[in-house]
């Protein structure tokens, strides 16, 4: 059942396939019919009807070509021209031929005897004079064959060559984009075929145009042929006066010669214009008109000269005068219509812009993408900030400008929103979508940081500031010139969240260096350190572990500022150890200078020690290989508990008096002290010994003992 299925299929496949062919092969027929038609025009003579049917098409066909040529967009558009130009040829040959045997075998009747075409021609473009129509076929004859012909056979030699020997380069064009991904499959292969079509049609030109040379030379022996074999005839055949047959076959002749050459010159100034477009893409007049009219300042210079010319004397006045007011007229109304013209297409591409953001905001696609830093805002808080909104903005780009000069790298741009599902008076901070950081905010008051100092005597509400977590006050805003004269200094709403936020970004430095900034970073290298990039990846890291050293610098806000002095100090350790953290602390050794220098304070590093317990506790906990490397941290948690109480009471004493120190540690413990201390004291920096740069005064304040 199956197998009889598919036969009924196919046979219907079969018969729908054959019920296209018949016309298919009609068209193929006739047309094959009317070239077989053109051929027997040169053996079997026909009637002067048939004749003038066949000038008129030939004229037809003539002005359709220089039509299609003067509008297709580009040559390849019209990439049978050498073919429809070898059949135009071919037509007009055979008709050259019949009318020749008609002239020679008919013209003694008359200027009738060889069709009404070649008779109007005669009386028309001759005025009736053979001797004038003689001198137009000549001019023709020379414009054709020494003008338009040979330069568009020459355009089209050059261009063939070119054209074939680009060939090999723009393969490896279409190739090299379609390795770098920017071309697919189905696009290479589409500028492949457009090349191959290139090259063929440029060399079939390039023959194509020996047919318009050819056949103008072929005009010229016809039309002589035609004036001294009719001559001949009528006298030696017809007795005809001598002056008779030359007057009666010369205007047949000429006639016929012009009614040939003209669809010749058109067919010809068509090639001329086909090779002769070149990378010109448009239709002529777009290209041509648009191009003179590009620059009006060429337009006006020209409009002068025309109406200087008008003041000569012995010249006429109207025609450049004419010409010299319709140049200036172009000149001044061309920048006009070319700026409305550009407002119009932004206008449209902004519009496009506008509807394509709009499509994407509202795809789902774009709830996909996460936003490196959001600042969200509850309704009465967004409400509050609505007329400060220019300058939030003004003071985040401000912030972003010190961050990029402070820390090395330009942070993602901050974005602001408002939400309806968190407190209408809270506003969060959110890293890469998450939220880290929620404060609750009193609209119309201020905050007062008290730190040591005690509270203002007015009414107020203690609290903690939300950035630092140090000891503050709420108060009205009615009492803040009462507050200043108590020593204290309130801060406004937008200060506290920029504070907080700057605060924030300060603790995420590390989350927020991407693999996109940190290749940004090293594209705005110096060419030698782009080849000591070279010299480190992929031999000894890749770009990813670079991108990971860049990371743990951050996450103690240390700098990548010098990032010519980090990648010195990354090709001298890196060929040694693989891992990052061991090579960070090479690093922060090379860059001791900086370090210190970023954390001196009056001058000065004040430290704080771990003490000798510590050290040594700290020093046991180490565990070595053979090499003599760390690969262990093993220490009791009663004894990180222990530390934990210590270092927390010490260090709080110290911040509490208002003391800018960092904790000093040996540098085998520093990494592990770091990693304790930062769950209490997240800003508070830990260095090594042999991180002291030298020069550097030092202050101790102490030690956790």
């Amino acid at each position: 059942m199956a197998i009889d299925t598919l036969k009924n299929v196919s046979g219907g496949a079969a018969g729908s396939a054959g019920a296209v062919k018949p016309n298919l092969g009609g068209r193929e027929i006739g047309f094959a019919m009317a070239v077989v038609f053109v051929l027997t025009i040169l053996f079997i003579p026909i009637p002067p009807i048939l004749i003038d049917m066949g000038l008129a098409l030939s004229i037809a066909l003539s002005v359709l070509i220089l039509m299609v040529a003067l509008w297709i967009d580009k040559p390849l558009e019209f990439s049978a021209f050498p073919t429809v130009l070898l059949l135009a040829t071919m037509l007009r040959l055979s008709l050259n031929i019949a009318t020749t045997r008609v002239i020679l075998s008919e013209g003694h009747e008359g200027v009738e005897a060889a069709g009404s075409v070649i008779g109007g021609f005669s009386q028309f473009v001759m005025g009736g004079d053979f001797f004038i129509g003689l001198v137009v076929f000549a001019i023709l004859i020379i414009v054709n064959f020494m003008v338009i012909t040979k330069g568009a056979t020459r355009i089209a030699e050059v261009g063939a060559r070119f054209t074939l020997d680009a060939i090999p380069g723009k393969q490896m064009a279409i190739d090299a984009d379609l390795s770098a991904g920017l071309i697919n499959e189905r696009e290479a292969q589409l500028r492949r075929k457009e090349l191959e079509e290139e090259s063929s049609f440029f060399g079939a030109m390039d023959g194509a145009s020996k047919f318009v040379r050819g056949d103008a030379i072929a005009g010229l022996i016809i039309t002589a042929v035609n004036i001294f074999g009719g001559i001949v005839i009528g006298i030696l055949r017809h007795d005809m006066e001598a002056g008779v047959a030359a007057d009666v076959f010369t205007k047949l002749s000429v006639g016929d010669g012009l009614v040939s050459q003209i669809p010749a010159l058109i067919i010809s100034l068509a090639a001329g214009l086909l090779v002769s477009k070149g990378g010109t893409r448009g239709a002529a007049q777009e290209a041509v008109v648009g191009q003179l009219g590009k620059y009006p300042r060429a337009l006006s210079v020209s409009a002068g000269l025309m109406f200087i010319l008008a003041l000569m004397p012995g010249l006429p006045m109207l025609p450049f005068t004419t010409l010299g007011l319709m140049l200036a007229f172009v000149a001044f109304v061309i920048p006009r219509r070319r700026a409305e013209l550009i407002a119009k297409d932004v206008a449209e591409k902004d519009a496009q812009e506008k509807a394509v953001a709009q499509t994407e905001k509202n795809s789902v696609k774009e709830s996909l993408k996460i936003v490196e830093i959001e600042l969200v805002l509850g309704k009465q808080m967004a409400a509050s900030l609505v007329l400060q909104r220019d300058e939030l903005a003004h003071r985040v780009q401000k912030m972003r400008r010190r961050f990029a000069s402070r820390y090395g790298f330009v942070v993602p741009e901050i974005k602001l929103s408002d939400d309806l599902a968190i407190g209408t008076k809270n506003y969060e901070i959110k890293i890469h979508g998450t939220t880290v950081a929620n404060q609750e905010m009193r609209l119309g008051e201020l905050l007062v940081v008290l730190g040591d100092l005690p509270p203002p005597e007015v009414p107020h509400d203690m609290t903690k500031e939300p950035a630092f977590g140090m000891k503050a006050a709420w108060i009205s805003e009615s009492f803040a010139s009462e507050v200043k004269r108590q020593g204290h200094e309130p801060i406004d709403m937008l200060t506290i969240v920029l504070t907080h936020l700057s605060e924030i970004l300060r603790n995420n430095l590390a989350q927020l260096l991407s693999y996109k900034d940190m290749r940004a970073l090293i594209d705005r290298l110096e060419p030698e350190y782009k080849r000591l990039i070279d010299e480190i990846i992929p031999s000894h890291m890749s770009y990813s572990g670079l991108q990971a050293v860049l990371k743990l610098l951050l996450a103690e806000r240390v700098s990548i500022r010098n990032l010519n002095l980090i990648l010195e100090a990354i090709a001298e350790i890196a060929p040694h150890v693989r891992r990052s953290e061991q090579i960070v602390e090479h690093v922060r050794m090379r860059m001791s200078q900086q370090i210190c220098g970023d954390l001196l304070h009056k001058g000065s590093l004040c430290v704080l020690r771990l003490g000798n317990q510590w050290d040594l506790a700290f020093h046991q906990a180490l565990k070595r290989d053979a090499k003599g490397d760390v690969i262990e941290f093993d220490i009791d948690p009663r004894t990180v508990e222990q530390f934990a109480q210590e270092a927390t009471k010490v260090i709080r004493e110290k911040m509490d008096q208002g003391e800018v120190f960092a904790l000093v540690a040996a540098p085998d413990a520093r990494p592990y002290v770091r990693m304790m201390i930062e769950r209490i004291f997240v800003n508070l920096p830990v260095l090594s010994h042999v991180e002291i740069a030298r020069g550097v005064e030092l202050k101790a304040i102490g030690s956790i003992s």
